[in-house]
């Protein structure tokens, strides 16, 4: 097996590398961001008037998670069939907590996009 001799430069920048790396300076990009991450993400009721019926269909919400973990802003995108769904999605959805996204492992405020759908 051979021996390989290194500077004494290069060597210090060798033995540097990993805890340069552990502390994000020479790759901050592998930590820098993250989306949200559920912590409660509870499914919302059947309205009892679509399950009598035997309905199904779904809704699609946008919503902003913030540094705090709550959910506002939700704006509804689409529903099928509309105005069937949406109340009960929206009672659901505002009762979500996330951990909030993160950037620079700072928490920051993100948008959101989901699709609930309703099934018998």
């Amino acid at each position: 097996m051979r021996h390989i001799e290194f500077s004494p430069l290069v060597r210090s920048l060798l033995l540097a590398l990993p805890l340069a790396t552990l502390i994000g300076i020479a790759s901050p990009a592998l930590a820098t961001a993250g989306p949200p991450t559920p912590l409660k993400t509870d499914p919302p009721n059947y309205p009892a008037d679509a399950a009598r019926r035997g309905t199904e269909g779904y809704v699609e919400l946008e919503f902003v998670v913030g540094v705090d973990g709550k959910v506002s802003g939700i704006n509804v995108l689409k529903a099928e069939p509309p105005r069937l769904f949406e109340r009960e999605a929206l009672t659901a959805v505002r009762r979500w907590t996330f951990n909030p996204a993160t950037e620079n492992g700072a928490p920051v405020e993100a948008r959101m996009k989901r699709r609930i759908d309703f099934k018998l």
